[in-house]
């Protein structure tokens, strides 16, 4: 007998038994889905950095660099995103062709399938180097190696489906897509309609048992090429063929899309992006059971699969390509910042300029620094499910406000469209991003800090087990063990919050760093408050807290920002400390802190319970949110690291494409260097009050080859400068008919005036 456990531990868990709510069968699921990895570090309140130090930085094999330098160069050197988002609306067959023959399709798939059997980190940087180039080919490449049939086959496959299938998806031979949304449900995927009934039917001549489906999916990628489909549905056995159950569930299963009742629609056009997306439908498609992902045994489980797979596959292709943006945006326009003058100097020169260059090197730093560190996660076996929503949804949202700054700072050069624009086809694709996968707006504000506090956190997972469990004894005694250590860890907690807070994280843990160690100090000092924070609310609210999605959403945002900067630190660590960069790690920290404490402020001053949200500002806030932000000093420094070619700029937007022939990016780079070239032959111009070089190397103030560096330089920037334009009839089909425009117009008034 204990004490505890039968006199105070049991009323508690009676009480905290009725008082859950119910949990469906598809939430359990998907906290179920995938692992914890450094996000659990940092719920606990008190991380252990020589833990993250210590992760194996992600690396390429040689196999994989020679992919890269390789294959992916010669398929980047086909690619023409004026052409193929204007004119061929597609991919050109040659590269479709290419695609196919080198696997670009089977990267994920091991090479015992036929696969290239790459690591997540190729995978990655395979995105990222595509997506400077082409959205369209890194969409294309992406979607087969990332949530889908050939993953699900890996994971779930029996080992018939995987030798039968996998080779063909490897290299080509079965373009695949997955169909999971519907026009009624979305992000609410248990919502679908789609139906598959256990029936007897004949398939290829025998009698078998396997089910009659029915669906309609849209906004599918892929979906108009696609020769193998896989669908989520869900399952029935009215006549209880397999079993006593009649709803089974959400099933995921292979449909080869020639079988008869398969339609597959029109194409879709997503925000003018031209991969190949569409909607399909199946009239009473008949499929054998060992159609389903995992066989009849899988029957029910579609979900779980998806959330599994959708752990990894989140952390990864949208992620890649958001990294891709931002590196792309911060080599651009920090050239474009650079020749492009007003006022007789570098626009680049501008604070108001130098602000959102700033933001742009420094996103561009912060996201590739946490790609790089979630493929490392994912490179030794982790499925880190929360931090993988994470990066999808600040990876895309910090893509839409770097883009955001790059059109501004662009302006007139980034709106006209044509072929030397190179802004045009990125900021058309950010809403894509925003909403696939998981709609941002949802991931923030349920699921971040939903899933990841129950996941993350060192004991409520165990005393919602305890809770649920059927066997009251056997829960009670599991309540009770978790239930007290999580209360002792509470009181650890609110006393290291408490004097990290108040000492300004001087004392707080922190590895020798350099001039980066103070930065570790005030992550130890946040993640404290966090979890302390984290505590209290769940405690005062409970299960509530799942409807205070403003709430929540503010706490997912301090653990994201603790995950993205503990990224950022890492980065610094791994690339040797460089001192150049180190602006860019400060601009990171300080818009990072900055958001942390603004965050702490909300939640503080919108908890329910007004005597533990005073008792909480006491304890980790007492004078408000003092962080302002990068300062100008900062600010200066980030934006100087993209203005001038140096080994920091080529860090920051390493492995990028770079074929380009003739067009906006090759102009944009040899002016960058011609007019850095010539910057002091431009000085000794405007000391002299001169502006033609000619007359400056008659008066002798320059040489002639000065003179003709800066001729050079003035040309380039020229050709940079220059937008596209069209003929009449290039645009539109009104005015192919071969007659002056003007004529057009006339002719069209006399056909008014007579009707």
């Amino acid at each position: 007998m204990s004490f505890r456990r039968d006199f105070i531990s049991k009323p508690l868990f009676a009480f905290a038994r009725g008082a859950m709510p119910a949990m469906s069968d598809t939430e359990r699921e998907a906290l179920e889905a995938g692992d914890v990895w450094w996000d659990a570090d940092l719920f606990t309140g008190n991380p252990d950095w020589s833990k993250l130090l210590a992760t194996a930085p992600a690396a390429l094999t040689d196999e994989e660099k020679a992919f890269l330098n390789g294959p992916v160069d010669e398929l980047c050197a086909m690619l023409d995103e004026w052409k193929i988002n204007w004119e061929w609306r597609d991919l050109p067959p040659e590269a479709w062709a290419f695609i196919k023959q080198h696997k670009f399709f089977g990267m994920i798939i091991p090479k015992e399938f036929g696969g290239l059997g790459f690591s997540p980190y190729a995978h990655s940087e395979v995105v990222r180097k595509l997506s400077s180039r082409s959205l369209t080919a890194a969409v294309t490449v992406m979607v087969p190696n990332s949530l889908g049939p050939g993953e699900l086959l890996m994971r779930f496959g029996t080992k018939e489906q995987q030798r039968q299938w996998l080779p063909r998806l490897a290299d080509g031979r079965d373009i695949p897509c997955f169909g999971l949304t519907s026009p009624e449900a979305g992000s609410d995927a248990a919502s679908m309609v789609d139906t598959g009934i256990i029936c007897r039917g004949n398939f290829e001549g025998r009698d078998v048992i396997g089910l009659r489906l029915n669906w309609h999916k849209r906004y599918i990628t892929l979906g108009p090429v696609a020769t193998l489909l896989g669908l989520a549905f869900k399952a029935y056995d009215p006549d209880h063929l397999v079993g006593e159950q009649e709803e089974l569930g959400i099933t995921v299963a292979l449909i080869p899309t020639h079988l008869p009742g398969v339609e597959i629609g029109r194409r879709h056009l997503p925000a003018m992006q031209v991969f190949q997306n569409g909607p399909n439908w199946g009239r009473d498609v008949f499929i054998p059971m060992d159609y389903i992902i995992g066989g009849q045994e899988r029957l029910g489980e579609g979900w779980k699969m998806l959330m599994t797979a959708l752990a990894a596959g989140r952390g990864i292709s949208l992620p890649s390509l958001s990294a891709a943006g931002a590196a792309y945006a911060a080599r651009t326009t920090g050239a474009y910042a650079r020749i492009r003058e007003q006022f007789g100097i570098s626009i680049g020169k501008f604070e108001g300029i130098e602000e959102p260059l700033a933001r742009i090197a420094g996103t561009a730093y912060l996201l590739d620094a946490a790609r790089r560190l979630t493929c490392a996660a994912l490179n030794q076996g982790h499925h880190p499910a929360v931090i993988s929503g994470i990066m999808k949804l600040h990876a895309t949202e910090r893509m839409r406000t770097v883009i955001d700054d790059a059109m501004d700072i662009h302006g007139g050069k980034a709106v006209i469209d044509g072929p030397q624009n190179y802004m045009g086809s990125l900021y058309r694709a950010v809403p894509v991003g925003i909403t696939v996968e998981g709609a941002n707006i949802l991931t923030r504000n349920l699921i971040v800090f939903g899933q990841g506090a129950i996941r993350a956190h060192p004991f409520l997972l165990d005393e919602m087990n305890a809770l649920g469990e059927a066997d009251r004894a056997k829960g009670l005694d599991a309540f009770d063990k978790a239930f007290w250590a999580h209360v002792g860890h509470s009181f650890k907690t609110m006393f290291r919050a408490w004097g990290r807070s108040w000492t300004g994280g001087l004392f707080a843990p922190a590895p020798d760093a350099g001039e980066a160690t103070r930065f570790y100090r005030q992550l130890s000092r946040y993640a404290s408050a966090f979890a302390l924070c984290a505590d209290m609310a769940l405690l005062t609210l409970g299960g509530a807290l799942k409807r205070k999605e403003m709430l929540s959403a503010r706490f997912g945002d301090i653990l994201s920002e603790l995950y993205l900067l503990s990224a950022a630190l890492k980065r610094w660590q791994d690339e040797g400390r460089q001192r150049e960069d180190f602006a860019a790690l400060e601009w990171c920290m300080a818009s990072g802190f900055r958001t942390i404490e603004n965050r702490f402020a909300e939640i503080l001053a919108n908890l329910p319970n007004r005597f533990v949200a005073v008792i909480l500002k006491f304890l980790i806030q007492p004078f408000g949110a003092k962080v302002t932000g990068p300062s100008d000093r900062i600010v200066h420094q980030c934006a100087q690291l993209v203005l001038e070619p140096s080994a920091a700029r080529d860090r920051l937007t390493a492995d990028l494409s770079a074929v380009d022939d003739d067009g906006g990016i090759a102009r944009l780079e040899k002016a960058f260097l011609l007019v850095t070239a010539a910057e002091d032959v431009a000085k000794q111009m405007r000391a002299a009050r001169l502006h033609d070089w000619k007359e400056a190397v008659k008066k002798g103030v320059i040489t002639r080859a000065d003179g003709e560096k800066l001729q050079a330089a003035h040309e380039a920037v020229a050709k940079v400068i220059e937008v596209d334009d069209f003929a009449a009839e290039a645009l539109s089909p009104i005015y192919r008919r071969g007659a002056d425009v003007h004529q057009f117009f006339q002719e069209l008034g006399e056909q008014r005036a007579a009707s």
